[in-house]
């Protein structure tokens, strides 16, 4: 070990520039007695003066008053040293802010190298370390607690994880190096790939002890003093946590099968951030954490690789995306005042399908008012009402909801054949077959129950609200609420205004969808609305490209590019092929020459196949009845000719679709193909892929998004 009261790094002058505007997060440092413990123990506490909604975070300075507090933790001479956060927060991470303003790849290695000297002086002591996470620990905050030798969880902390691979980095600080070293290279490919690259998914307490991060989880009521007790027990050898042996022969071999695997399935090698992860992850296997020298090796690896990456587009592309979802998404362009709002205290939905039953038990959880379903007949009604039932009790027997809280919310769920049940609610949702004329009779048929001011909101995915409305007398209160399917999983909702939807209307949309905790994103009346416009434009000239000749695989493999978390094909499967055509059929209708029908989709719906895909002996191949049904010419495309077809259609459609006002910029545009469909955040949704390819260019004669937006500029 180093020594103890060596320094990590004194200097930032270089990245300082870049980080001006850093919300620097101090560190107090403060000298404990701790019953059980001879000398005191150095508390450094990480607190950048606010409250838990503007989270701690390190940039340069923040970085060096960690050092500084480490100087002073270390000149008490103490037993041990403990990090802790503010209340409910421990470090959520990098202050990533500045990174537009880094121009030169010798800043990042500035930046790395410091996070590295600051971080790893808590590792590099004989002096017992402990991290106290508190609260939400990400990223950088997670890599804290790596370099300490113990750690402690409060149960009550909402999240755990590094999402840099999602974002396009990779841990700098240590994470790629210690992580898999301490809780195993397995667990490491969960925390530092696999979780990321499913929508930033986090763990909490109990799952950060599983995966071996938390040597123990405590109650946050008295964390704090359970923490400093437990410590007191360790230093005494009354309590020695397990240190599992790790497997670098087969174990690691696994773990990396998996790892590639994972990333090949969900970047197709896109993802210039996931590759370097697996080079670092494999690099560890030979790195001795107890070894400065050693780990000196594999830290400086990070931080080329963090270098590398913080100059490139992919990077850029991915801090715009997480902007969008955590900024824009939060305040909705065109929305009207909050306080418009009309206040919902009974719900009504029409229809009780699979989407319907999805609805009712989203909003009965999140709102707890009366849900009241309806269909054209008992069994409908009471099998939707037994699907809502069902998924509480789900939820009861993994403990997310109690008995009392679950009976509460079934009883708050109830069917009528009689429409006059919904004469109380304040919302009704049709979610019944996507036709015009019936839903138009459904809302005809509510208008004689309902007050003038209860909402009527339609779920459909392309039909126009305007239309829907006519003939009713209050047409200023229908709205479009169209949800994406699995409903629980996906945060997008479009919210569509109509001709006459009035302000108030569209305000208890936007509320609603708030309280739902739904993404709300303003769309104009226009066919297909903004996901299902652009994904029909993109899936029809892939399947041109098969119906002109192209083999499936060909056409299918050659758009991984754009980012989508599915191929075209694949998705076709998922939304069902009668659903799509129905959909193309109704874009076809308003822009005949940009959407084309597919003689081979017709096909495909005609024999009621569900997708083009079988699969035999874990191989995923042509169905053979598919292949001989769907009609092919002679005229194949090469996957770069499709690939570029593609993006010339997205950057087209797009361009259309700004100039009809059906969003307000390219970035309501993006968040809606980010939180609809998953697209990637390396490609900040989809306009940064095209500027930076530069087919907006080719196309439209300009950019999307200006240089530097969501690129290196």
């Amino acid at each position: 070990m180093t020594s103890d009261t060596a320094h990590g790094a004194t200097d930032a002058t270089g990245i300082a520039s870049a980080f001006a505007d850093e919300v620097v997060t101090h560190a107090y440092t403060k000298l404990l007695s701790v019953p059980g413990i001879e000398g005191p123990v150095a508390l450094i506490t990480l607190d950048n003066g606010f409250d838990h909604t503007k989270p701690n975070s390190f940039g340069p300075a923040g970085l060096l008053a960690f050092d500084k507090a480490l100087d002073e933790a270390f000149a008490a001479n103490p037993a041990a040293i403990a990090v802790t956060g503010k209340p409910f927060i421990f470090a959520a991470g990098a202050d990533l802010k500045g990174v537009p303003a880094v121009t030169r790849r010798e800043q990042g290695v500035e930046l790395g190298t410091l996070g590295h000297n600051v971080f790893r002086r808590l590792r590099d002591t004989s002096i017992p370390t402990f991290a106290f996470v508190n609260g939400l620990a990400l990223g950088g905050g997670l890599e804290v607690g790596l370099h300490t030798h113990y750690r402690t969880v409060a149960d009550n902390v909402p999240a755990l994880g590094l999402p840099e691979t999602m974002l396009g980095l990779v841990p700098g600080w240590g994470g790629t190096q210690l992580l898999p070293n301490i809780v195993g290279p397995d667990n490491a490919v969960t925390l530092i790939l696999e979780n990321p690259l499913n929508n930033g998914r986090t763990i909490k307490a109990k799952q950060a002890q599983a995966l071996g991060y938390a040597d123990v989880v405590l109650a946050s009521a008295d964390f704090l003093e359970q923490s400093l007790a437990w410590a007191s027990k360790v230093l005494a050898g009354e309590i020695v946590p397990a240190r599992p042996e790790i497997d670098r022969g087969a174990g690691w071999d696994a773990a990396m099968a998996r790892a590639k695997a994972l990333v090949a399935g969900k970047t197709r090698g896109f993802s210039p951030a996931a590759e370097r992860a697996i080079e670092l992850l494999e690099l560890a296997r030979t790195t001795d954490i107890s070894d400065p020298e050693s780990l000196s090796k594999g830290f400086d690896a990070e931080t080329e690789a963090l270098a590398d990456l913080l100059m490139s587009d992919e990077l850029r592309a991915g801090l715009y995306a997480f902007d969008l979802v955590n900024k824009r998404a939060k305040r909705p362009a065109g929305a009207p005042d909050k306080s418009l709002a009309r206040k919902i205290s009974g719900v009504g939905i029409v229809g009780a399908g699979l989407m319907a039953s999805q609805l009712a038990l989203l909003f009965v959880r999140q709102l707890k008012v009366p849900v009241i379903l309806t269909d054209i007949d008992q069994d409908r009604i009471d099998k939707g009402v037994g699907y809502v039932h069902t998924e509480i009790d789900k939820l009861q027997g993994k403990g997310r909801l109690s008995p009392d809280a679950a009976n509460r919310l079934k009883a708050l769920v109830t069917g009528s054949l009689d429409k006059a049940a919904f004469a109380k609610t304040d919302f009704v949702i049709e979610a019944v077959f996507e036709n015009m004329d019936v839903k138009k009779q459904v809302f005809s048929e509510l208008e004689q129950h309902i007050t003038p001011e209860t909402i009527l909101a339609t779920n459909t995915s392309s039909l126009s609200i305007t239309e829907m409305a006519s003939g009713l007398q209050h047409p200023e209160r229908v709205v479009g609420f169209h949800f994406f399917n699995p409903v629980a999983v996906l945060p997008l909702l479009e919210v569509i205004r109509g001709e006459k939807t009035d302000d108030a209307t569209l305000a208890t949309a936007f509320a609603t969808a708030k309280s739902l905790k739904k993404s709300a994103v303003l769309c104009g009346d226009k066919p297909g609305f903004v996901f299902n416009r652009l994904v029909t434009r993109t899936l029809g000239e892939v399947m041109t490209a098969v119906d002109e000749g192209t083999p499936f695989e060909v056409a299918d493999n050659a758009v991984g590019a754009l980012g989508m978390p599915m191929s075209p094909f694949t998705l076709l499967a998922l939304v069902g092929p009668a659903v799509a055509l129905h959909t193309g059929e109704t874009l076809q209708a308003a822009y005949p020459d940009r959407f084309v029908s597919s003689p081979g989709l017709e096909a495909l719906v005609e024999a009621r196949k569900p997708g083009v895909w079988s699969y035999a002996d874990g191989q995923q191949v042509v169905d053979p009845e598919v292949a001989a049904l769907w009609p092919q010419g002679d005229s194949p495309s090469t996957a770069e000719e499709v690939l570029e077809r593609t993006r010339r259609a997205f950057a087209e459609e797009i361009a259309i679709m700004l100039d009809e006002g059906v969003v307000a910029a390219p970035e309501d545009i993006d968040l809606c193909l980010i939180l609809g469909g998953g697209f990637a955040f390396w490609n900040g949704g989809i306009t940064p892929y095209l500027d930076r390819t530069g087919t907006s260019e080719a196309v439209n004669g300009k950019r999307f998004l200006a240089p530097g937006v969501a690129d290196v500029a």
